[in-house]
């Protein structure tokens, strides 16, 4: 323990592990942020911490799994116990292990994590838009999913809450502001649990693109374009599906403009409609997009990811 760290001890009651806890949190925290930054995805305030918040190390804590609870260490003689037998999920993680529980001002959480091998049958490569989620697969084809009843929702709510907002009600627009958010939650959970039921053992690939950026720089895009982008609930899809399925990212660049049968990138094209000058293929731009989603992936690992297409 480094000379700094002595300094933080004085007139600490707690456990000297807790110290080091702390500082290993801040560290990852702004290790976190330095790289979000670098690629310019943070903002070049540092970060705060709106809610206090500790992270509890294994030294910290005895668990019995048996009793299915665990003992942590405060101060020196003074410990909290927490159960989770009587809890709803405690069948599901039977046979898990915990891993490094949080302390809140109002509640400790116990994360439990296991391994499980998964036998990989397929990799779709998926393109989100926003009115559509157009996935890839040779033993299957394209597959597309409407997304227009969750982008009618939003364009509702975001006039209900410009309403609320023009006459100065913040409660009224902070129940719409709740509603939207939930039914939002319901529409993409139902998908992702349609998705992880109908292609299990699946790896599902997304383009690593950050499209909030766009949304934050006024000269790339118009005001509606930028609403638009806003709408495009990928990242929400991609963080659920995580959850509960394989998932990877692959770098967006070109995958919208490069043929998927003869590699040639085009310029950028208008309308929904791909067509290769070199080689005549006429698809459509979602499903390129989503081909060259899963190639990219696939190539990544040395795999080969030949097509064979025909002219349309």
């Amino acid at each position: 323990m480094g000379t700094g760290n002595h300094e933080l001890l004085k007139d600490c009651p707690y456990a000297k592990h807790w110290v080091d806890a702390v500082i290993r949190t801040a560290y990852s925290i702004m290790e976190s942020w330095r790289k979000r930054y670098v690629k310019g995805r943070a903002r070049k305030a540092k970060p705060r911490i709106k809610r206090r918040f500790a992270r509890c190390k294994i030294t910290l804590m005895k668990v019995d799994y048996a009793g299915k609870r665990v003992r942590i260490t405060l101060k020196p003689g003074e410990y909290l116990d927490v159960s989770w037998a009587s809890k709803w999920f405690s069948g599901r993680v039977d046979g898990w292990s915990v891993g490094e529980v949080i302390l809140k001002d109002d509640r400790v959480l116990i994360p439990f994590k296991t391994v499980k091998m998964i036998k990989v049958e397929r990799v779709i490569g998926w393109d989100s838009n926003e009115l559509s989620l157009d996935g890839y697969e040779p033993s299957i084809g394209f597959i597309h999913v409407n997304l227009r009843y969750l982008q009618s929702l939003k364009i509702v709510y975001e006039k209900k809450k410009a309403t609320a907002q023009s006459i100065g009600r913040r409660d009224l627009f902070g129940k719409y502001a709740r509603r939207e958010r939930n039914r939002e939650r319901d529409f993409i959970n139902k998908l992702v649990s349609q998705l992880v039921k109908q292609f299990p053992n699946t790896i599902h690939v997304f383009e690593d693109l950050e499209k909030s950026s766009l949304v934050e720089k006024p000269k790339v895009k118009s005001k509606t374009r930028r609403k638009r982008n806003a709408r495009t609930p990928w990242r929400t899809i991609h963080r659920k599906l995580s959850e509960k399925a394989i998932t990877s990212s692959v770098s967006p660049k070109n995958t919208s403009r490069t043929c998927p049968r003869c590699g040639y990138v085009v310029k950028t094209q208008v309308g929904h409609v791909f067509k290769c000058p070199r080689c005549r293929l006429e698809i459509d731009r979602q499903e390129v997009a989503s081909i060259n989603i899963r190639s990219r992936y696939l190539r990544m690992w040395g795999f080969p990811a030949p097509m064979s297409l025909s002219s349309r």
